[in-house]
């Protein structure tokens, strides 16, 4: 399976499965996955802005959060694990309704127990709105029989036609 695939479906687990995913994220759209790194978007609308009708730095914190959750998932974890820290640093407005934001997550480390990712969040003109970094606790996501971190490992080619 490509980690394109895997990544998905991840995400479509995460929107089945979640209370806060699918209520406030429900749009983001993953365009790309490699081994370690994920691309995705978010067409910002109400429901993500705060009273000045920006991006709510809440939406921008908890997309630190799920990009975190998928570029281990783009690593073969299937059960992402738990956060034991979360940075995010604002830098300007991410948009407006309208707008679409970017996310750009990358996989920094990937341990036995903890990974850590960071993430750049560019706005509809690719300038760097925020960035943000996560780390989460993985042990127990390690044990999950349906990840596929072995078929997922940076540099392995992935296979044609397998997704």
């Amino acid at each position: 399976m490509s980690a394109l695939k895997f990544v998905r479906s991840v995400w479509e687990a995460f929107r089945a499965n979640s209370g806060l995913e699918p209520r406030l994220l429900d749009g983001i759209r993953v365009t790309a996955a490699s081994p370690g790194k994920v691309h995705f978007e978010l067409p910002i609308q109400k429901e993500h802005t705060n009273r000045l009708g920006v991006l709510h730095g809440g939406t921008i914190a908890s997309m630190v959060d799920l990009g975190g959750s998928l570029a281990l998932a783009s690593r073969g974890l299937f059960s992402t694990g738990v956060s034991t820290d979360l940075n995010v640093t604002y830098l300007s407005s991410g948009g407006k309704i309208g707008d679409l934001i970017k996310g750009e997550v990358v996989c920094d480390k990937f341990g036995k127990t903890l990974a850590y990712t960071s993430i750049k969040f560019l706005n509809k003109d690719n300038e760097i709105v925020a960035r943000g970094s996560h780390t989460k606790f993985v042990a127990l996501a390690q044990k999950d029989p349906q990840n596929i971190v072995e078929a997922l490992e940076p540099g392995k080619p992935e296979t044609s036609g397998s997704g």
